[in-house]
């Protein structure tokens, strides 16, 4: 590339790179971009709170000054954001610089949004001449520190194929789902039995703890029976601790839980657990205990039995 009007040596050094984008370093993004740049893969990020950013800089990604500057650097860009509004907002989605955001790009929603809303994100960015994969993950906070995650993946299959090794210092195995929207369909499903689960869980300890048993006990007895997983011994450390350190907020956990209800409904399905579950980790949000860890649900349980 011939250096033009005021181009640094820098300015050339990044432009000839191949980069790929990360935008959004909350609690799951920022272990995820961690694990890119201690890979290797030449990042360039940014948060909208400036010092997330920091310890993915110490590992050797390049921190950008604005999602302008992501796009103009990166064919592929992945967005691990909270919201649809988030998303439109970094996109510049409504706006005339959408279109020049995303056209020959690759665009990675790893994000938990609608399925209405990814397709109609899919349409758009095709429409203005980009690629795009949906790309939701399984795990929590600790999965996503140790490269853990389970990467469920639609779009089209070049594409799809395409991301598939840009994924892997993330997760340690990744699904192909079919089309749009079928990885986000794929993750609520997944997400519907970890919600159950984990309020089941609660309220086991709920009970053990109300009729004056050893909950150290019903931990150990747990984690030697069938039932044992990966997230119930977690999960039942956290209860026995009385730690409600974010893994998974409850409320992150009660936004999947509208977003589930809400599939079920336009799809007329049944779903009584899910609608306990929901009701719930509404009161437990409502008591101020949404930036708690999920196993905070435990609260509501209290509150109830209380009441």
């Amino acid at each position: 590339m011939i250096r033009g009007p005021g181009q640094s040596l820098a300015d050339r050094k990044w432009w000839c790179r191949v980069y790929v984008g990360f935008v959004g370093l909350g609690v799951m993004g920022q272990p995820m971009a961690l694990n890119l740049a201690r890979a290797g893969t030449p990042l360039v990020v940014w948060n909208r709170t400036p010092d997330r950013c920091d310890p993915v800089r110490a590992a050797g990604a390049e921190v950008a000054a604005s999602p302008d500057e992501v796009f103009a650097r990166a064919r592929t860009v992945i967005l691990m954001l909270a919201d649809e509004n988030a998303m439109d907002e970094v996109l510049g989605r409504g706006t005339a610089t959408f279109a020049a955001r995303v056209a020959d790009r690759t665009l990675v929603h790893m994000g938990t949004t609608s399925p209405e809303y990814s397709a109609g994100l899919e349409d758009a960015v095709r429409s203005a001449g980009g690629r795009y994969v949906e790309a939701p993950v399984s795990g929590s906070r600790v999965p996503a520190e140790q490269g853990e995650l389970v990467g469920m993946l639609a779009g089209d299959e070049v594409a799809v194929e395409a991301v598939r090794p840009l994924l892997a210092p993330m997760c340690r195995e990744t699904f192909g789902c079919g089309p749009v929207p079928g990885a986000l369909l794929m993750k609520f499903s997944v997400n519907l039995f970890l919600i159950t689960l984990v309020t089941g869980l609660a309220e086991a300890f709920h009970f053990a703890d109300r009729h004056g048993l050893d909950q150290r006990l019903l931990r150990d007895v747990l984690d030697a029976g069938p039932m044992a997983s990966a997230v119930s011994r977690v999960k039942a450390a956290k209860l026995v601790a009385g730690d409600f350190a974010v893994q998974a907020g409850a409320a992150d956990v009660l936004k999947n839980n509208r977003l589930i209800a809400q599939a079920a409904r336009k799809a007329d399905l049944a779903s009584p657990l899910l609608d306990v579950c929901h009701a719930l980790y509404d009161e437990t949000v409502a008591h101020g205990h949404g930036g708690e860890d999920m196993v905070a649900v435990l609260r509501a349980l209290q509150a109830r039995t209380d009441a």
